[in-house]
């Protein structure tokens, strides 16, 4: 369990301020596309969380999952406002900020049940989709190649805390059918996504860490496969749950890796 608990914490990123021009300055935006990437992943982890909680899946680890990825959010949505180069995209932080708000709001009111169930996975997608389009307007001002790897990879991180998050509210009985779905279509894109290994950016590091990475899909993946609509299986979720924890911690790192290139 303590390197469970070090996964709750092994996201915290430092503070970034925009440097002017220069090197500095497009591994600043690299750093921002990590950050704004993130926050895709979070507003999933969160609702993850939610469900882990409601049906009392590794509950002291999803109580501590949740109050970090809340956490964390908040404080990258301050830094991102801050960044936000262009009046676009500070006009998209600030209805991101006030989507995150009611989220949030749901997410910190009470015991999970399972009634809110629906709501917190619409509110999360809505969260979701608003960070995505942040992430793609910051990596369209950047010049560096290594830029789309960053956005690619963070996708990543995402899509293993989206997958947990729908298999556990479908384990619930909430939105099973649109779960399922989407399920299927994540499952896709995280496969798809495997050209990562073959970017002509990656390093020995990098490829290491993805393969890692893929090992862990498949224990992942079969995982996810126990599904069934309605039936919650306690030892399925909790596999769920933990393994996207560690698929989580191998992405982050490379994500962050991509970001320090060049």
């Amino acid at each position: 369990m303590k390197r469970r608990h070090c996964l709750v914490f092994a996201l915290a990123a430092p503070t970034f301020a925009r440097p002017a021009s220069g090197a500095d300055a497009a591994h600043a935006f690299d750093e921002a596309i990590n950050k704004a990437g993130r926050q895709r992943m979070l507003s999933q982890r969160a609702c993850k969380a939610w469900f882990a909680k409601g049906l009392d899946v590794v509950p002291d680890l999803a109580a501590k999952v949740l109050a970090a990825s809340i956490a964390l959010f908040e404080r990258q949505l301050a830094e991102l406002a801050a960044f936000a180069p262009e009046p676009r995209i500070q006009d998209l932080y600030a209805r991101l900020g006030t989507a995150w708000t009611g989220y949030k709001t749901l997410l910190l009111r009470g015991t999970p049940s399972r009634g809110d169930g629906a709501d917190v996975l619409d509110r999360a997608g809505q969260v979701l989709k608003l960070a995505h389009e942040g992430t793609g307007m910051i990596e369209a001002l950047s010049t560096r190649p290594a830029s789309h790897w960053v956005n690619v990879c963070g996708r990543q991180r995402m899509l293993s805390q989206r997958l947990a998050a729908l298999h556990l509210g479908a384990s619930w009985g909430v939105e099973a059918g649109f779960a399922q779905a989407e399920i299927a279509k994540a499952r896709t894109e995280f496969a798809a996504e495997a050209a990562l290994e073959k970017a002509p950016e990656d390093t020995p590091q990098i490829r290491e860490e993805l393969q890692m990475a893929d090992l862990q899909w498949g224990f992942f993946d079969a995982a996810l496969r126990g599904l069934t609509p309605g039936a919650p299986d306690p030892v399925s979720m909790s596999n769920v749950f933990t393994t996207s924890e560690r698929i989580l911690e191998v992405m982050d790192g490379v994500t962050g890796r991509f970001a320090k290139l060049g």
